[in-house]
């Protein structure tokens, strides 16, 4: 089964610049994008053979999540619970007979981490989230988890320390989660590969100088971690300030 994930900034930006030629041209079975960007009626995208499911923002022109596959699921879920309003349109979450696929866009602690207490409540509900599926089916989790987990994840790790995205706090949040019972993909295949990005800033020349932070991840159950094929970051292809990455798994 081929997976893959794209923070595509604005996708009515991002069909302008290629998106839909991507898409095709990668033929995944599940498709998930973060950040659209858009209400429902803004856009309509033409994607035979896959049903499409989408948790919009209540704010306009914000956030927003979108699955695009061609396997229909047993049940779909916006937010934690039916019974807990989430209102940025953050989370979808499909369930299959084998596994149960999340896509997520976690929120930013932004510059002046004035969110940064905001996020890491996200953070504790998310893994409380995340170990109640588990307990059922293995987990797929991805997306755009807006955090560079250790050094070797951001280009300029020590000027970065305590910066949004890199401060103590959301990186030892991931860690307690890979800690009970998950796998980052792509480290798991490449432990040690270095300048391996997912986003970078739109500052003049940084992406060609390949000046990166690997905040997008595909992470699942360590139960089925023995069925991951290949664990990929699509940095050659445009059209947003991150790229796509792609997970291969034997589900």
């Amino acid at each position: 089964m081929k997976l893959v994930s794209w923070n595509v900034n604005g996708l009515r930006a991002c069909v302008k610049k290629g998106f839909l030629e991507y898409f095709h041209d990668i033929d995944a079975d599940i498709f998930c994008i973060q950040e659209t960007k858009l209400q429902e009626g803004q856009i309509d995208v033409d994607l035979p053979g896959y049903l499409q499911y989408w948790n919009y923002a209540e704010k306009k022109g914000y956030s927003g999540t979108a699955v695009f596959t061609k396997y229909g699921p047993l049940t779909v879920s916006y937010g934690f619970s039916p019974e807990e309003s989430e209102r940025e349109g953050r989370i979808i979450t499909l369930e299959y007979e084998n596994f149960y696929l999340v896509n997520v866009y976690t929120p930013n602690s932004q510059r002046d981490l004035a969110r940064l207490e905001f996020r890491l409540e996200w953070e504790d509900k998310l893994k409380k989230y995340l170990l109640a599926l588990n307990e059922k089916k293995p987990v797929v989790y991805c997306g755009d988890l807006n955090v560079a987990h250790q050094e070797i994840d951001l280009k300029n790790a020590k000027s970065n320390i305590g910066n949004s995205g890199f401060t103590y706090e959301e990186r030892e949040k991931m860690t307690n989660l890979l800690a009970s019972g998950f796998i980052d993909t792509f480290r798991y295949l490449h432990p040690d590969a270095v300048d391996h990005y997912t986003w970078w800033s739109y500052m003049n020349k940084v992406r060609e100088r390949n000046i990166g932070w690997r905040i997008d991840y595909f992470i699942v159950s360590e139960s089925i971690k023995e069925k991951i094929v290949n664990a990929d970051i699509h940095s050659h292809v445009l059209g947003s300030d991150h790229c796509p990455i792609l997970l291969e798994i034997d589900l």
